[in-house]
């Protein structure tokens, strides 16, 4: 089973709703009544900007939201409101109502990852924000710290433009950037701490190049090009070349597979580019791009079992526990081919080997199922259910329910 990722994407708009126990989100109000609401009840506002099509803004709707632990800090605490920075045809017209609003407050607060929570102070000034589906501690921390100034992101931010640059303020202003999803600001902040280290390669140096390590342009692209044993001493083994792999994957094969429906890669140009530029991690990122494009765009199955298996082969070895389990679960979920899917029961056994993650037990599960061994397929579906977060448990009894029904728990 797939893990929930943040969102990205920029749209435009508002739907308010309320919770039993949970946040009490305030509804039939427009963005002037809510501020005025707050500035008479001297509370800050939360809001949360979200996308009809975004999987985690539902998830922390239906599983986070209501908890009464999470509604009892933010009510006593905030206004809380909630965007829809989307539109659709299903619209009402409270929602429409907010489309300029909700227009302007994704286009000047640049919300571009859902969902992005906004927090205002009572007199209507945006002091923090913060991105991303979370547990309940960590969306009760985030909160938290935009009734306090020390941590406020805004007010940190104006600090750092008023000329604050010791290095400890630095780091601590480059990471809070990041963790607000306030890219152009995280990556100007991280060059300036690197700047003032006389040691990269240290423990908390290299864990802080690595976080901001995202393209090729950037300076841990470089150390771990042409370090990558130096920080791999520090770091582990593997990790310099996962993370370079990733970006070149990313520049020189993901950007050039055409998006039109048709159109194939020039699998050869980019082949040639990429032991132009970097021919030491050539051959195995060309494979793993044929792997992506036959996964998610072209979702051609027959190309995809034989390229699968050839690469695992080759480069198994290495793969991540979430890589092993999406090949297998892409396999589980798509492929015909038994001696394929017997294959991917041992990728999929390997995935959570040292992480004991449940989904990836449910993973594991759904293929002995496909397989054929029923007893063994309940056994794991229970364990994983046992291990998982509440939220998670429905879904995962629906494929305990079906296997034991003998039904098909793949389409």
């Amino acid at each position: 089973m797939k893990k929930l990722v943040v969102a990205l994407l920029l749209l435009s708009p508002v739907l308010l709703f309320a919770q039993s126990e949970g946040i009490q989100f305030s509804e039939g109000m427009s963005w002037s009544q809510v501020k005025a609401k707050a500035k008479a009840e001297n509370k800050y506002i939360f809001m949360d900007c979200f996308t009809t099509w975004c999987g985690p803004c539902k998830y922390m709707s239906a599983n986070i939201f209501p908890m009464k632990s999470v509604g009892d800090v933010m009510n006593k605490n905030f206004i809380a409101i909630a965007v829809q920075l989307d539109t659709t045809d299903k619209d009402n017209d409270f929602i429409k109502s907010w489309y300029q609003d909700g227009h302007d407050i994704a286009k000047d607060y640049k919300v571009m990852a859902y969902p992005t929570y906004l927090y205002f102070s009572p007199d209507g000034k945006l002091v923090h924000r913060a991105v991303g589906s979370s547990p309940a501690d960590e969306f009760l921390t985030k909160a938290t710290n935009a009734l306090d100034p020390a941590k406020q992101y805004y007010t940190l931010l104006a600090k750092y433009n008023a000329g604050k640059k010791d290095s400890g303020f630095l780091r601590s202003m480059a990471l809070t950037a990041l963790d607000a999803y306030d890219m152009e600001t995280a990556n100007k902040v991280s060059k300036d701490y690197l700047a003032t280290q006389p040691n990269l390669y240290t423990t908390g140096n290299l864990e802080f190049v690595k976080q901001f390590t995202q393209s090729s342009k950037d300076k841990g692209f470089e150390m771990m090009l042409k370090n990558g044993d130096k920080v791999d001493a520090v770091l582990g083994k593997g990790v310099s070349t996962g993370i370079v792999q990733q970006i070149i994957l990313s520049e020189e094969v993901i950007k050039n597979i055409p998006r039109k429906t048709g159109e194939k890669p020039d699998w050869e140009a980019i082949a040639a580019s990429l032991k132009s530029k970097y021919p030491a991690q050539a051959d195995e990122v060309l494979a793993k791009g044929q792997i992506i494009y036959y996964q998610y765009f072209s979702k051609d199955w027959k190309s995809f079992e034989p390229a699968i298996v050839a690469y695992m082969k080759k480069y198994g070895a290495n793969v991540s526990a979430d890589d092993l389990n999406s090949y297998a679960w892409t396999v589980f979920q798509n492929c015909d081919d038994m001696t394929c899917v017997a294959e991917a029961l041992d990728w999929s056994k390997r995935s959570f080997a040292e992480n004991q993650n449940p989904m990836f037990m449910d993973t594991y599960a759904n293929i002995l199922y496909k397989l054929g061994k029923k007893d063994e397929a309940i056994t794991w579906e229970q364990k994983a259910i046992d291990l998982s977060a509440e939220g998670d448990k429905e879904s995962l009894q629906q494929n305990l329910d079906k296997m034991k029904n003998g039904e098909k728990t793949w389409e």
